[in-house]
């Protein structure tokens, strides 16, 4: 038995079910691109490779002079790219930066929420105050941002929207107690804003990324929100930049609804899944650095 919603709109449930499933891109050449984070590590890599693309790059960050040579390297791969610095801490903002980039670029056919700042440090060691930032940052601020850009890709006729979350986004994990909150959060927001925009031109991807080997754990905050300062050992053997892009991208082209990215750490994915005891002996005793 196939049930309608309450209210009889029949016409609009045949509708949601019937239409296509997806907004398919095969190519991004002349489409407006806004990757956030896009000043270094898979921000940097995704923009360099939307580049080659030729795609019309909107590069945001708080670190406006990294984002000029980001900038620069997209250029010369014969791109057009725009500087637009933000910073997700300051998530109220959202719809002046959407108007601003509209200003500039007239549309928006994909939005990369890639922006993040991971955590080094224990639950109990955490001020209220870091825990809050982390929090805006990982999580208010990519889905304020998306709110914000949702009813122009309406307009416009379809969209793209991916969600770079983290695999601690699927288990919790040593140091990483409000990051993984903030990850966690953002699969629970996503995956639903996926179910409510089923059968309409706009689609919304989860990127899922294990270990990177990017500044994410050297740019991480302890529990007085200062940077950690150090390269993880694991963080360090992870998969090229490059690599998870090219990756991300052809998770776009395809409309996949969720991508896990990395090496053999993925695998605790499917042992907290299928073998949750198994998967509270292995955090408990494996190196959180």
């Amino acid at each position: 038995m196939v049930c309608t919603p309450a209210g009889g709109d029949k016409a609009a449930w045949i509708f949601r079910t019937l239409a296509p499933k997806s907004h398919f891109i095969l190519t991004y050449s002349g489409k407006v691109v806004w990757i956030t984070g896009a000043s270094s590590g898979i921000g940097e890599a995704l923009a360099l490779a939307f580049a080659r693309e030729g795609a019309i790059l909107v590069l945001s960050a708080r670190n406006a002079g990294r984002l000029d040579g980001v900038r620069a390297a997209c250029e010369a791969l014969g791109a057009q790219a725009i500087v637009y610095p933000l910073d997700l801490a300051n998530n109220g903002e959202a719809e002046r930066w959407v108007r601003e980039v509209l200003d500039k670029t007239g549309r928006i056919d994909v939005l990369v929420n890639n922006a993040g700042r991971s955590q080094r440090a224990r639950a109990l060691e955490t001020t209220r105050e870091t825990d809050r930032e982390l929090m805006e940052i990982n999580f208010f601020g990519p889905v304020h941002l998306t709110k914000a850009v949702l009813p122009v890709m309406w307009e416009q006729g379809g969209g793209q929207i991916a969600v770079v979350t983290s695999i601690v986004g699927k288990f919790g994990f040593p140091l990483r107690s409000t990051y993984s909150a903030a990850k966690h959060g953002l699969h629970g927001f996503f995956e639903s804003l996926q179910a409510e925009l089923a059968g309409s031109p706009v689609r919304i991807t989860i990127v899922v990324p294990g270990r990177v080997r990017t500044q994410v754990s050297v740019n991480a905050a302890r529990g007085d929100g200062s940077a950690y300062g150090v390269m993880d050992a694991g963080q360090a053997q992870g998969i090229p930049a490059g690599v998870c892009a090219r990756k991300i991208i052809r998770a776009l082209k395809r409309g996949r609804k969720e991508i896990l990215i990395g090496g053999r750490e993925t695998w605790l994915v499917h042992i907290r899944r299928f073998v949750p005891a198994l998967y509270r002996r292995i955090v408990q005793n494996v190196s959180p650095t």
